[in-house]
């Protein structure tokens, strides 16, 4: 024997209700089969509402009846439009006997003014058994042997009207007594049961799986198949959770869990049972018949450690009793959990705490009244008393839960993830708790935001994918050829489980943005269109909006107001990746402060281009420093512009053209003339002094000057290349006078071990490693303690959009590698 159950997804029109026929006739060339159907859906819904309008408007809502009437019909009809052997007038015709039933019933309520349990029970499992009506038809075209069985008579409940407990064994010696022999199919209504006094009583809302549950014990299948509109369980709700990967299998314990705390894909009143009597239950797809599902067992072959998956609950009431000290708290919580069970109640979480005398449960809002009622009456002595001091309750909470094998024992790393993720959003862990098999961890917070957090940690611990979610501040050169990397590797770092979102891209005039993902084809046209003008204060506020995970500014601008709120920027959650060097030029107090706040915040601040470009200084220096070395002497190259136009200067190309050329290839700053006055170098230079622990200001590098003071003056870049060309004879004496010592011109930035830093044209021969820079290159030359007599170099490419922009991309790896 096998049991087939069918929800109402799987019954919601003509085609699906042949489907069904189909998979039922299919299954029965190899087996006997009982099949428990659910109404079709949204029926039950529309019962509800009826009766609620009933007693509201003390009238009897005809239309609504009408309108379940009607979709019967109509589904009747349609089912003969694909069979036309199906008797669609004797069906109609039992249809009409239950809405006449159902319309003589609301009489009743309105006459009552109010709907007994009872016949609330009988009315929303209306549902259930028209669709047993109809599928037997469906099914007897083709003359097979069928039995409908009446869940009242046979499957034995207690007396709770709308949310009964079956009693098994007694269900079980009542189907004993049937002889199923020559059936080949056994239909049964879900949902439904019948409690000592033969009356009709229902299994709680969403009760056909707890019916296949009993179905499938009762007539000993050895299987018993949950169909529904999904492939099987997921790691979180496909409708919510974009990446939620499907489960091939699972334990009962781990799905009693899932559903218990949330998951709809199965009820958990059904998986006890079936684990009780070892029954396989298998979630399967009636969109998708052949797709295997999710096999729910009680041994787990595959990932046994692995977290299965997250859920949630909303609607959660906290109520909290303090009780005096010194009075047995175990009396106190027998009471409640005595009064909580016999009602049937579900209580989520509950801890008692004798270090503080106090009792905090977990339940569902549509409970509260119930239980508010209640407490007062059970502790109605111990108020008067005064033993109990006050019972506080917290409202507009949400309950998150992981779930998966032995969990508590891999809890450091999973902890850290979810309290980072529910910190992003702004929102509090309230209670913690593990359940006592060690199967889920379940997280109370305040309910804002909580489908945005559970869809972050499920990405974190399950697809252990990791979100970078970057904001673009400048789209210069730099700024674009990032833009081209960063899209370019978005795909090969999927690979490696790395997401980079841009979701900002902006200039200083204007910005585009998007919560999720810019999209790399359209962001041009998007940006010249846009109308949102750029400020810092809008853009750090996305943050607390969003709660992303690893929100990166990446500066590859050269403003000083930019460079001047980077406190401001970390503190509002940002990590920092910079090609402005500004920020590390200014006051020395500034540049200290920026490093107490990263430290502070526990923010990265990574610069590695604001010296060399793309070359690996920075980090490279701050290993030395950090294992002790000590700097004696520093020279080097330190500019890719100047690099290239003193290297035109021994091809006997004039500065000024020299100057022209290196601003077309993008070697130089924005403005030329920051190269030509020095000034970039000696940031650069005060950048390094600094690593090395020098307390040093820009105004402290001395800097040979190359420009004269009217040249100085101007701002316009286009005057500032025309008249260059009044120094170039001065650079074509220099440049002659070092050929004849068989040395060439170059500008350097030195350090001394004394913490002095000067930037000036030297001339150098052969022998200098500095002699044959040139083109863009840059070298650095440190002679430290460990590095003695021979140097460290580090030479390559300093300048150049593109280079530039890999480094950056490279500090962008190093804060998730």
């Amino acid at each position: 024997m096998k049991t087939l159950k069918f929800g109402g997804t799987s019954l919601a029109n003509a085609k699906k209700f042949i489907q069904v026929s189909s998979i039922i006739t299919n299954q029965i060339k190899n087996d006997q089969i009982s099949v428990v159907l659910s109404a079709p859906a949204s029926i039950t819904n529309q019962l509800e509402y009826a009766i609620k309008k009933c007693i509201k408007k003390n009238k009897v809502p005809k239309k609504k009846l009408l309108i379940i009437k009607n979709f019967f019909f109509n589904l009747i009809n349609n089912i003969y439009l694909l069979e036309n052997r199906y008797p669609e007038k004797k069906v109609k015709t039992k249809i009409i006997i239950q809405y006449e039933k159902l319309n003589d019933t609301f009489y009743k309520i309105k006459s009552l003014k109010s709907c007994p349990d009872n016949i609330y029970a009988k009315i929303i499992s209306t549902g259930e058994i028209l669709s047993v009506q109809l599928m037997k038809e469906l099914l007897k075209i083709n003359r097979h042997k069928i039995i409908t069985i009446n869940p009242v008579k046979l499957i034995s409940a207690n007396n709770n009207y709308l949310n009964a407990v079956v009693d098994i064994k007694r269900s079980k010696k009542n189907f004993q007594k049937l002889n199923f022999s020559n059936i080949n199919i056994i239909l049964m209504p879900g949902f439904i049961a019948g409690n000592k006094k033969k009356e009709h009583v229902v299994l709680g809302r969403n009760g056909s799986d707890y019916s296949a549950t009993i179905l499938s014990i009762c007539t000993n299948s050895h299987i018993c198949e949950i169909w529904t509109d999904v492939n099987g369980i997921y790691t979180g709700d496909p409708n919510i959770i974009s990446k939620a990967q499907l489960l091939s299998e699972i334990t009962y314990q781990e799905a009693l869990e899932l559903a218990y705390l949330g998951a709809k894909v199965i009820h958990p009143a059904s998986i006890e049972p079936l684990k009780k009597y070892n029954i396989p239950c298998v979630i399967k797809n009636t969109n998708n018949i052949q797709h295997p599902g999710t096999i729910i067992n009680s041994k787990n072959k595959k990932n046994n450690e692995k977290i299965k998956g997250i859920t949630h609950l909303n609607n959660i009431i906290q109520i909290n009793i303090f009780i005096l000290k010194n009075y047995n708290i175990e009396k106190i919580s027998y009471k409640l959990l005595k009064y909580l069970y016999k009602n049937n109640i579900s209580i989520y979480l509950y801890n008692q705490s004798i270090s503080h005398n106090r009792i905090n449960f977990y339940f569902q809002k549509h409970n509260l009244i119930a239980i508010k009622n209640k407490l007062k009456k059970i502790f109605n002595i111990e108020i008067q008393k005064k033993i109990l001091k006050s019972v506080i309750l917290l409202k507009k909470l949400s309950i998150i839960s992981i779930i998966g094998n032995n969990i508590k024992n891999n809890n450091t790393e999973i902890l850290k993830k979810v309290c980072s993720t529910i910190d992003n959003f702004n929102n509090k862990i309230l209670f913690l708790s593990y359940n006592i098999s060690n199967i889920s961890l379940s997280i109370v917070l305040e309910d804002q935001k909580i489908i945005k957090i559970m869809e972050k940690i499920h990405n974190l611990i399950i697809t252990k994918i990791i979100p970078i979610n970057i904001f673009l501040i400048g789209i210069g050169g730099v700024g674009l050829e990032l833009l081209k990397i960063i899209f370019m590797q978005r795909e090969i770092l999927k690979k490696k489980f790395i997401q980079i979102n841009v979701n900002l891209i902006a200039n200083s005039k204007k910005y585009i943005i998007n919560k999720k993902n810019i999209n790399s084809y359209k962001w041009i046209d998007q940006f010249k269109n846009s109308t949102k003008i750029f400020h810092l204060k809008h853009i750090l506020e996305l943050i607390k909006k969003n709660g992303y995970l690893i929100p990166i500014l990446i500066d590859c601008t050269a403003s000083q107001n930019i460079a001047n709120q980077y406190n401001l920027i970390m503190k509002s959650g940002f990590h920092i990746i910079t090609a402005n060097k500004k920020s590390n030029s200014s006051q020395l107090s500034e540049y200290i402060k920026i490093r107490k706040t990263a430290n502070k915040y526990n923010r990265k601040f990574f610069y590695e281009t604001h010296v060399g470009a793309g070359l690996p200084i920075i980090q490279n220096l701050k290993n030395l420093i950090d294992s002790g070395d000590k700097l004696i002497k520093f020279q080097g190259i330190l500019s890719g512009s100047m690099s290239y136009i003193f290297g035109e200067l021994d091809n006997n190309i004039t500065l000024s053209k020299a100057t022209k050329k290196a601003k077309k290839l993008g070697f130089t700053e924005p403005n030329p003339k920051d190269d030509l006055t020095g000034i970039d170098v000696a940031r650069k230079l005060l950048i390094l002094a600094r690593e090395f622990g020098y307390s040093l200001e820009l105004a402290d590098i001395k800097i040979e000057e190359i420009l004269p003071n009217y040249l100085k003056d101007i701002n316009n870049k286009k005057i500032f290349l025309s008249k260059l060309k009044k120094i170039d004879h001065l650079f074509i004496k220099k440049v002659k006078q070092a050929k004849k010592e068989k040395k060439v011109l170059r500008f350097i930035g030195t350090i001394k071990n004394n913490g002095k830093c000067s930037v000036q044209i030297k001339s150098v021969n052969n022998q200098n490693p500095l002699y044959h820079i040139k083109n863009g290159e840059n070298i650095f030359v440190f002679h430290t303690k460990y590095y003695q007599p021979i140097p460290l170099i580090l030479r390559g490419y300093g300048a150049g959009n593109n280079v530039t922009a890999s480094g950056i991309f490279s500090d962008l790896l190093r804060i998730v590698l």
